[in-house]
């Protein structure tokens, strides 16, 4: 089957390939923007229509820690799912599954409706993710692996800027309860939408045969030494993430007074920034060392939580939200490092189970972020600061760029 776009423009026709965009690919992609427009509108305020509800400070600690525990939780079987029976296949699973989350929110406006259809729509994020990575990975070679994640992370950040503007708009007009309800209706709407997408698009690359290997390698565990070093340092980063991520838009709209649209035009900031570099990051990273690149981006989330907390004006906040958005600087690269390192022909397991263990350790770091905010919003923040500073050190000096002998295969 054919997966690459037809097109007889030359120039047309390297745009495509420096992209990577094989029509598999573009599909995803189609995904992603309906599917994340739709999440966007309505999950980035879900604290504040718990609080609307009559939730506090610990309920929307345990929905974020749920967030993480459960990205955890799928991203296993998302990845062995997808090794198995395919990314198309998967992927229909993982959207009827988030397409019952939201129905449940829509239909029974509380707080526990929302807990228990956080723990059906959150599955398409997290179930999807290993199937993405490893279509990418398998549908393009090593050299394009950073611009394929890039781009597949760029247009991920367009529903992220659009979506928290179009649900500020509505939380401005319906109010915080029926503002969050109308959110969610139009995000099942964009995933049924998607449905039709995914099904005329996305194509299954043939199955290449497996190479014999020797007794050594098959026994070889999917998490690398080197590979375990990077889950470290990104485990502790995530705490720095997570610690203060569901308080960042009480702190904006409940004690700096920002309106919903003013959070949504933050947000907007932040995916702008992080669209703008993507790219050239991406170029550079596929043609070189990927290191550097992940310690930038690891020490843009270190400080974004320390800028947050002397941010109190709608300026200032700007200017956190825009650090905010460097710190997707090597994120793509940190992805497609982890590719890099895993072993092949088994990378989609490999992704979920890095996610599997990095996930489950965060969620007990962001539930920490309730208590820390309980205690002060400054403790919560500072406390970020520390757990990225120190998994930004740690990946400094023991992090490690490609397995001893792999180099010359990337070239």
């Amino acid at each position: 089957m054919n997966t690459e776009i037809p097109v007889t423009n030359s120039k047309l026709r390297r745009f495509i390939d420096f992209f990577g965009l094989k029509k598999s690919v573009v599909g995803v992609l189609g995904m992603c923007i309906l599917i994340g427009l739709g999440e966007k509108m309505a999950e980035r305020f879900l604290p504040i229509y718990l609080v609307a509800l009559g939730g506090g400070a610990y309920m929307v600690g345990l929905l974020n820690s749920l967030d993480n525990l459960l990205s955890a939780l799928y991203s296993f079987p998302g990845g062995w799912l997808a090794d198995r029976y395919g990314t198309k296949r998967s992927l229909m699973i993982f959207n009827l599954v988030a397409i019952a989350g939201y129905l449940l929110v829509i239909l029974i406006p509380s707080i526990w409706a929302v807990m228990l259809g956080s723990v059906l729509f959150i599955s398409w994020t997290s179930l999807s993710l290993p199937a993405t990575m490893g279509l990418i990975s398998e549908v393009l070679p090593k050299n394009k692996r950073t611009m394929g994640v890039s781009v597949h992370s760029l247009i991920r950040r367009i529903p992220m800027a659009l979506g928290p503007v179009i649900g500020g708009y509505l939380i401005t007009r319906y109010g915080e309860v029926e503002g969050v309800r109308y959110a969610f209706i139009a995000a099942l709407a964009m995933a049924l939408i998607s449905m039709i997408f995914q099904e005329t698009m996305i194509h299954e690359p043939e199955k290449k045969p497996r190479e014999k290997i020797d007794a050594s390698e098959a026994q070889e565990p999917l998490l690398r030494p080197e590979l375990k070093k990077l889950l470290i340092a990104d485990i502790l980063v995530r705490f720095c993430e997570q610690i203060p991520y569901p308080f960042v838009v009480l702190w904006c709209m409940n004690i700096n007074r920002v309106s919903g649209i003013e959070f949504g035009v933050l947000s907007t900031i932040e995916m702008a920034t992080a669209v703008l570099i993507y790219i050239p990051v991406a170029w550079l990273a596929d043609r070189g060392t990927k290191k550097p690149f992940v310690t930038m981006t690891f020490i843009f989330f270190t400080i974004f939580p320390l800028f947050l907390l002397y941010s109190k004006s709608f300026w200032m906040l700007s200017a956190a939200f825009f650090i905010r958005g460097l710190k997707e600087f090597g994120e793509p690269t940190r992805k497609a490092l982890i590719m890099d390192l895993a072993p092949e022909g088994r990378k989609a397991a490999a992704f979920g189970t890095y996610y599997l263990y990095r996930d489950i350790v965060v969620s007990i770091g962001a539930f920490s972020g309730a208590i820390l905010w309980e205690i002060s919003p400054r403790a919560n923040f500072i406390g970020a600061f520390v757990c990225g500073l120190i998994g930004t050190l740690w990946f400094h000096i023991k992090g490690t760029d490609m397995i001893p002998g792999k180099a010359a295969e990337n070239t």
